[in-house]
């Protein structure tokens, strides 16, 4: 698999994906009907590469040999890639949701933890003792860092897969082109 990066007058990147056969797009441990078939690991890899490179609309070249070219399976390269980047968007968005149920969850145990910290602490600040003293200020400090966990996921740890998300969603409409092997 060899590619090559050019630009048209569209300001669309075409990205181009030389192979000998079809069958090197395709996982070939897939065992499921070749329209639905997963990339190979390297072809996605390099699509999704060059689409993150680019930043803007991109376009796929790939070029076969003539006889690969008149192969009935040939017509179902677009749909099947569009297909693939599909369920990657759809596993990004399931993702995604499962990040914020956990945040919720977080949130609700984080929110508990600090107030049972706060109470006991409230219960030691009464004692003129300086060891309890010592404890309740440990206690504060306890509780604010178990809400460490919900403020990441709820202020940083959604951003990224949200992002592929789009990304995905920008491929599963990904213009396909097929072209002879020059």
């Amino acid at each position: 698999m060899a590619a090559i990066r050019d630009t048209d007058k569209t300001d669309t990147v075409a990205v181009e994906l030389r192979l000998d056969r079809i069958p090197r797009l395709y996982n070939s441990l897939d065992p499921a009907p070749f329209h639905e078939k997963e990339l190979e690991a390297a072809a996605d890899a390099y699509i999704v590469g060059s689409a993150e490179d680019a930043g803007g609309p991109i376009r796929l070249v790939i070029m076969l040999p003539d006889e690969e070219l008149a192969r009935p399976e040939a017509r179902q390269v677009p749909v099947s890639i569009r297909h693939h980047f599909d369920l990657r968007r759809d596993s990004e968005r399931r993702l995604l949701r499962g990040t914020w149920r956990r945040g919720r969850m977080a949130l609700l145990i984080g929110v508990a933890f600090l107030a049972a910290c706060l109470f006991a602490r409230s219960l030691l600040l009464a004692s003129s003792s300086t060891a309890a003293h010592i404890v309740a200020e440990g206690l504060l400090i306890v509780g604010w860092v178990a809400m460490w966990g919900p403020l990441d996921i709820f202020l940083y740890g959604w951003w990224p897969i949200y992002g592929r998300a789009k990304l995905f969603d920008r491929l599963a409409r990904l213009e396909v082109e097929l072209r002879p092997l020059k």
